[in-house]
């Protein structure tokens, strides 16, 4: 599988390097405004691929692009002093509007892989800017956001992460839901677990976990400018799940028809991701309190990409 990477900053470094160590893709290319960093980038992860993988890892211009069967957008513009964050959107998505028609010029198939914050928003521009159908303009969405909710539970509960089955909802951002009524741990809902090994989850323990979720990336932002591994990991399960047409259930944002009444609107709920991208929606079981946060953070996400003015 070709894969193709737009943006080798951090983000997308992190991916292709994942992927390089776990030889996810035949071919990584990356593509950059600034060529001779993209260049670097490719030549210093394709010197780690010896040691681990067949993976041939290149850099070029958007016809080098071509035949690739993904391609993740991790480009984007920083905010200036005193802008806005629709007049910031706005400006990305002027951004989004050169790269992705150079993008489907030479590889029309391809599904693109939005990892570019705010994800959400991002995710819903490129899927109206490219004319492709939702199921192939997937948002990487609250993806990181729930592998650090598992990590957290399987903490508390002394059990590995791989075992915890629960997903955050909605926005990829401060309105997100953690879905805490249908997590699990195994067979069992988190509390019954929880309770058999004598480590209740309080409502303060829960607090704690929440508060954790939100404010990781804060916490990594403050303490290095960025977060990258995180998500370079992510982005790597993305393509793989889709290279080898696994049917994973991932958290990740598509332009949805309906979430909660708001119609139209792209967000994270768990689906089922395969070759063709998207295949089907698995909504959890949710109490009353989550259905509303759900919609609220659905109507905020709805009516933020409705103010962005950008020409498509």
């Amino acid at each position: 599988m070709k894969v193709g990477i737009v943006g080798a900053g951090m983000v997308g470094s992190a991916a292709g390097y994942a992927m390089a160590l776990r030889g996810t893709a035949s071919q990584v290319v990356f593509v950059d405004y600034k060529p001779e960093f993209a260049i670097a980038q490719a030549q210093d992860i394709a010197h780690a691929t010896p040691f681990v993988s067949s993976t041939v890892v290149t850099a070029g211009d958007y016809d080098a692009l071509e035949g690739a069967d993904i391609v993740i957008l991790s480009a984007g513009v920083g905010q200036k002093p005193g802008e806005s964050r629709i007049d910031l959107l706005a400006r990305n998505a002027e951004v989004f509007k050169q790269i992705i028609g150079k993008v489907l010029a030479v590889a029309p198939d391809a599904i693109l892989l939005v990892a570019s914050n705010p994800v959400d928003i991002m995710t819903q521009i490129a899927t109206r800017l490219s004319g492709l159908p939702p199921h192939r303009v997937i948002g990487s969405g609250t993806m990181l956001d729930t592998a650090r909710f598992r990590h957290l539970i399987g903490h508390h509960l002394g059990i590995s992460p791989q075992s915890v089955h629960a997903y955050v909802l909605g926005e990829h951002g401060d309105s997100e839901i953690l879905a805490w009524s249908s997590a699990r741990a195994g067979a069992l809902s988190v509390e019954e677990f929880a309770a058999n090994i004598k480590f209740p989850l309080t409502a303060s323990v829960k607090d704690r976990i929440d508060d954790n979720v939100r404010n990781a990336a804060y916490t990594i932002i403050n303490g290095k400018g960025a977060t990258w591994y995180g998500i370079g990991a992510g982005l790597e399960r993305i393509v793989r799940a889709i290279a080898k047409d696994e049917k994973a259930v991932l958290s990740l944002s598509i332009v949805t028809p309906n979430v909660e009444g708001v119609r139209h609107v792209a967000l994270s709920v768990p689906r089922v991701i395969g070759r063709n991208g998207i295949e089907l929606d698995l909504l959890p079981e949710l109490d009353e309190a989550e259905h509303e946060a759900l919609r609220k953070s659905a109507s905020m996400l709805k009516e933020t990409v409705d103010a962005v003015k950008f020409h498509s």
